[in-house]
């Protein structure tokens, strides 16, 4: 399974949005060089509240370029960083993606797939009716998560727009992925 990397955005501040770059320097073990999210313990806001020693599972934010097209065919208006992802990928279906996926991007850079993004209300911060938008439920009203992946950076490298995305799935059994 391959996919390309549509666009690469980074904030050096907790800003909702990140500004799409012409390439991002992923670091082992850290994340985006640059990125306020970038670092070996939990960034987050919420959860450096809770524990600021978690180590930070959330070092890169993938979202699927598919999902952007689907909000504005709703009327949204966003694109590529606007989510507050890193990568914006397109071809890849990130969703359906077990825990322990690696994510080959470009020449060298390795992403280990963690977990999903659990949308927040700062997303209808950013355009009401969003988080709704992104947030939905199964016939049994278990929460769908749209918003993206997390993942740590276990090989570092230079990413840009058009990049080949290869995926290496984990050894069976899958686990599916959970929010972090």
């Amino acid at each position: 399974m391959t996919g390309t990397a549509l666009a690469v955005s980074l904030s050096p501040t907790h800003t909702f949005s990140k500004t799409p770059q012409p390439e991002i320097q992923l670091r082992a073990g850290l994340g985006v060089e640059g990125d306020g999210h970038a670092g070996l313990t939990v960034k987050h806001r919420s959860r450096v509240a809770q524990n600021p020693d978690q180590p930070n599972l959330r070092q890169v934010h993938l979202i699927h370029a598919e999902l952007l097209d689907e909000l504005r065919g709703q009327g949204f208006q966003v694109a590529p960083g606007d989510l507050g992802e890193n990568v914006t990928t397109r071809g890849v279906d990130l969703l359906a993606l077990p825990r322990g996926t690696r994510l080959h991007l470009g020449d060298a850079a390795v992403v280990e797939i963690t977990g999903l993004r659990n949308p927040c209300a700062q997303i209808d911060a950013f355009q009401p009716g969003l988080l709704r938008a992104v947030l939905d439920h199964d016939e049994q009203g278990n929460p769908i998560r749209k918003a993206g992946i997390m993942g740590v950076v276990r090989v570092g490298g230079t990413v840009r727009p058009g990049d080949e995305i290869r995926v290496a799935l984990p050894p069976e059994p899958h686990e599916r992925l959970e929010r972090v």
